[in-house]
């Protein structure tokens, strides 16, 4: 007898084992129709798997896309797969798993692949999935598959079995002529992959990832539930190259980055006019909050690191200088422990509490070269840091405060689609089970109070305590994990922080660390993608341009630009001996908000025509009235 509960509760006994595909059918005909997997006590495994003994089955139907997606994409990998061998015999197959919006498999072929051979490969996985072939799980013992592989060529498929440990038998799965070594699962047949893919490009692999061995080829690809997502998704990629920031970087004249200085940002004038507005923006939103700002070292001795416990947990990471005068010197890759070093300083009483300590510190982490990535990933970045020294009973207080600053800062930037996950212990973590449990507990009851749906995010919380991650959607619909909130008992512990609370005894506070921004480089490296360079006009490193129409006007042009400074504004004034269209051109081009053209009419009349970047239609008006409207719109948001 097998006893199978369901979602429901309620539970199907059978006399004899039974496939998932049996318990569907037995539930519904037409569930049955649409099953393509089953969880089973909570995993996910091939609907034509046996069910032997007692177990929780949920029947999964295609429509479920959480549970589906990356089987599907698991099941395009094996199809592509199975054209390339189908098209070219003598090519070996290595792995080939799904991925974050498709799937890859590293191969290798005498004769390289070239971009104009995926067409081929693509028309043949359509003709595959059509085929409606069937995907069955079959159970191997290795001198079998490795007599298999052999015999077909696949020496690498050998090489991989071999090296797998143990002496247990291994799961293939077969669909036509190919089979391959996997896991699984795989939905039933090869007509549940759909018609909504693309191979994408193709990249060089090292074999097991060591360049003393042989290169095979990367083929990647893209698979969706639907032909519609695959079009969104192919649109966001298009979106996404036409925005890139390093690309916009160079364009605009913003940064640049060289060998000299690895993950190291040089900011040009019209960057570094872009970086100093956004600092000044969230200088005066923390002044308005009641933060107060810091400064610390650089260099400080490891003694402390290994203190607070990031020497232990972050050592890779960390620079080192050589060690001099009996002295270990690290330069810091985060402002927590240096920020401690300032509470301790004289004695607190529960009245100074809550105390907001902000810093844009400068911080440096030892990033694999392999890893930087433009603004997006760097080893020298200034971080927008700030604790909160606090009370346990201020804990939901002050997650309310801050959720209520950070989302009305993304909402100036532009950001309205914010989604917040909570992210709890991870294995590896300093502190006891029940600090953790005070800790998770608190986060989680302000989080409530401060009004925010949080999904969770098991493991990815940070040593010494649960965190909270905000997650901004850019305009193409990108995700972004800038903010984090995290409750530390753990840190003011380890580095002896006190207070003298109401009953005149000495307590530890709790310390919340809190970003909004992020790093400075890598939000700039957002907002940049995020506006196309198309900055709105309080953030634009070069808000206006004046263009006169002919030299006879220069003089007016000038004193329109001087007018514009002394307005506050960033301006430029364009006295090349050009024609009045190829200025606009190229100012259009540079993404600058406005121009405003000058010719013998205005300079008589006093007046300005304004163009604005992105619209064709322009308007004159008094130069009185434009200036007061352009100094309205250049205003930072919120009464900064």
């Amino acid at each position: 007898m097998v006893a199978l509960t369901l979602p429901d509760g309620s539970i199907r006994n059978f006399d004899m084992p039974v496939t998932g595909l049996d318990l569907a059918k037995d539930i519904s005909p037409s569930l049955a129709k649409k099953a393509v997997l089953m969880r089973v006590d909570g995993e996910l495994w091939d609907l034509r798997r046996l069910l032997e003994k007692d177990h929780s089955v949920a029947i999964v139907t295609r429509d479920q896309e959480e549970d589906v997606l990356d089987v599907l994409r698991h099941d395009a990998a094996h199809v592509f797969a199975q054209a390339i061998k189908e098209l070219y015999p003598e090519t070996q197959i290595s792995i080939g798993p799904s991925i974050e919006n498709g799937f890859y498999y590293d191969v290798y072929r005498e004769k390289s692949f070239v971009e104009d051979d995926l067409a081929l490969i693509e028309k043949k996985m359509h003709e595959i999935v059509e085929r409606n072939e069937p995907i069955t799980r079959e159970i191997w013992s290795r001198d079998k598959a490795i007599e298999y592989f052999k015999s077909i060529g696949e020496d690498l498929k050998v090489e991989i079995i071999q090296d797998i440990p143990g002496e247990e038998p291994l799961s293939f799965y077969q669909q036509g002529s190919f089979i391959d070594l996997c896991r699984g699962p795989h939905m039933p047949s090869t007509k549940f992959v759909g018609k909504a893919f693309k191979l994408m490009k193709l990249a060089g692999a090292y074999w097991r990832g060591d360049s003393n061995n042989m290169m095979l080829q990367r083929i990647y690809g893209t698979a969706w539930p639907t032909e519609q997502q695959l079009k969104d998704y192919l649109y966001m990629l298009e979106e996404a190259e036409k925005r890139d920031h390093r690309r916009l970087g160079k364009e605009m004249s913003l940064f640049h980055l060289q060998e000299e200085a690895p993950g190291s940002v040089f900011w040009h004038p019209q960057g570094w006019s872009l970086y100093t507005q956004v600092r000044d923006y969230m200088r005066a939103r923390l002044e308005s909050e009641e933060y107060k700002e810091v400064n610390t070292p650089q260099l400080v001795d490891r003694s402390l690191w290994e203190a607070s416990g990031h020497w232990e947990k972050f050592r890779e990471l960390m620079f080192a200088t050589e060690e001099a005068e009996d002295r270990h010197l690290l330069v810091k890759p985060m402002n927590c422990p240096c920020h401690v070093q300032i509470f301790n300083q004289g004695n607190k009483s529960y009245r100074d509490l809550p105390l907001r300590m902000a810093e844009f510190g400068a911080c440096h982490r030892n990033e694999p070269s392999g890893s930087l990535h433009g603004l997006m990933r760097v080893r020298a970045f200034v971080q927008d840091d700030a604790h909160i020294f606090c009370t346990e009973d201020q804990i939901e207080s002050e997650t309310i405060a801050f959720t209520k600053l950070l989302l009305s800062i993304y909402k100036d930037f532009g950001f309205d689609d914010v989604r917040v996950k909570f992210s709890d212990r991870p294995e590896v973590r300093a502190g006891t089970d029940d600090t953790w449990d005070r800790a998770e507990s608190a986060l989680l009851k302000a989080s409530k109070a401060a009004g925010l749906e949080t999904t969770l995010n098991p493991g990815e919380g940070a040593f010494y305590g649960p965190k909270l991650e905000f997650v901004l959607k850019d305009a193409i619909g990108r995700d972004w994990q800038c903010g984090t909130l995290q409750v530390d008992f753990v840190l003011p512990e380890r580095l002896g922080a006190t207070y003298v609370g109401e009953d005149g005894n000495k307590h530890r506070p709790v310390m919340l660390h809190r970003a909004i921004l992020g790093s400075f480089e890598r939000f700039l490296g957002i907002l940049i993608e995020n506006f196309a360079g198309r900055f709105p006009l309080w953030l634009a490193p070069t808000q206006v341009v004046v263009a006169p129409i002919t030299d006879d006007v220069n003089d007016y042009a000038r004193e329109v630009q001087n007018l514009l400074k002394q307005s506050g504004l960033r301006c430029e004034v364009d006295l090349r001996n050009e024609k009045i269209s190829y200025k606009i051109r190229e100012h259009s081009h540079g993404k600058i908000p406005v121009i405003l053209v000058v010719g013998r009419r205005e300079s008589e009349e006093r007046q300005v025509t304004v163009r604005r970047l992105g619209s064709q239609d322009q308007e004159t008006l008094s130069l009185q009235l434009a200036l007061e409207k352009l100094e309205n719109e250049s205003k930072m948001p919120n009464g900064v």
